[in-house]
């Protein structure tokens, strides 16, 4: 079982001095997460996203918390891969670039940035968004194991070009692939990437979404992956707040994920600003349930199915509470299939000394507890 912290950079009330701060503050929890025993951090790739996610550089956060760490993995998951975002040449030199001068600790996610707000920014085609995220991955796998990257697909040519650098890692740091949907997962698999899973809707969901990704993996033959490095991998997100008053974990984590949902849904499903006011007092869990029929009717109006998927965010059943709560959450997430827990501690009303203090009881507390029963059961 790995360990994992995952950044968005999310923001209430975003004025130019909270986004510099909010920034500034994810450096610190990455950097408190190496000396906690986490494994890895994450930084996500979006733009144009206000609350939802400042991050629209992740290269340069990473590369500036790979120059203030030793032994933590950098996490680059996910880079937006159709083309008009990232040319997946410049993603393959980049990459390579951190991996280096990181010592060899890049993993490299792929995903589709697809909100309309996002694509309208930089002239991407919607529609060829899936297509494009995984030729990019086939390029960028063998751009890394060839002397000279040539390719010819149905969207993109390339003439013969030497890739340089050379990533530290060989052949190539390892690659995974955004999934929320069964067919992502299974694609995933069927590529053999890694696959990066929202976990909002809970273990029983998580456990049927590894049942597809590995029933995908029984099934796949090798002419479809896209290098010769396979990776298993399967990482799931865990939202997260632990304090020693287990009250005021859940409301504050409550509080921090109905930001994360309503800004999300803002992006994604057409929903109202999110409701930046922290209301000191407030039933959270209530305030969580009233949300989500809001994003209900919301759907039902726009005539847009309401699958489980489309409320899983606003879900609060996760890792809120003690140490010890955490720990139970966890361990129903491990018999669910997780080989990584991604925890999301930075949503938009979070202040920074519940992070801070969530980064130390996890690493106090609950790797501790893995790692001792890993050891035990070896």
């Amino acid at each position: 079982m790995q360990f994992s912290v995952i950044f968005e950079a999310q923001l209430a009330d975003p004025t130019v001095e909270r986004e510099h701060q909010v920034i500034r503050d994810s450096v610190e929890q990455a950097v408190l997460a190496e000396r906690m025993g986490f494994d890895r951090v994450w930084a996500v790739e979006h733009h144009s996203l206000k609350w939802y996610a400042h991050m629209s550089a992740p290269e340069v956060f990473l590369t500036w918390v790979a120059a203030k760490t030793t032994t933590i993995r950098i996490g680059h998951g996910v880079v937006c891969m159709p083309f008009n975002f990232n040319h997946p040449a410049r993603v393959a030199e980049r990459a390579a670039m951190l991996d280096l001068l990181s010592g060899g600790r890049l993993d490299l996610g792929a995903g589709r940035g697809g909100t309309e707000q996002e694509t309208s920014l930089c002239g991407v085609d919607r529609g060829r968004t899936a297509r494009e995220v995984e030729e990019a991955l086939r390029i960028i796998g063998r751009a890394w194991q060839e002397e000279e990257l040539e390719y010819h697909g149905e969207l993109i040519d390339i003439a013969p070009h030497p890739i340089l650098p050379r990533p530290r890692q060989t052949p190539h740091p390892p690659l995974f692939l955004a999934c929320s949907r069964a067919e992502t997962l299974t694609r995933a698999a069927e590529l053999g990437v890694g696959a990066l899973v929202m976990g909002f809707a809970g273990p029983e969901s998580i456990a049927l979404m590894r049942a597809a990704y590995d029933t995908a993996r029984a099934a796949r033959t090798p002419d479809c992956f896209v290098s010769t490095a396979v990776n298993d991998h399967f990482s799931v997100l865990c939202p997260t707040i632990v304090l020693d008053d287990r009250e005021e974990a859940r409301r504050v984590g409550t509080r921090g994920q109905r930001f994360f949902a309503q800004s999300i849904g803002h992006w994604y499903g057409g929903a109202g600003i999110p409701d930046e006011a922290v209301v000191a007092g407030a039933d959270e869990a209530a305030e969580m349930r009233r949300a989500a029929e809001q994003a209900v009717a919301l759907l039902h109006e726009q005539r847009i199915p309401v699958r489980p998927s489309a409320t899983a965010t606003f879900n609060a059943d996760h890792a809120y509470g003690t140490a010890d709560d955490a720990i139970a959450h966890v361990e129903r997430l491990r018999d669910a299939g997780a080989d990584e827990i991604m925890c999301l501690i930075q949503m938009g009303t979070v202040p920074q000394e519940a992070c801070l203090e969530t980064l130390r009881q996890w690493g106090e507390k609950v790797i501790p507890h893995f790692r001792a029963s890993e050891g035990a059961s070896r």
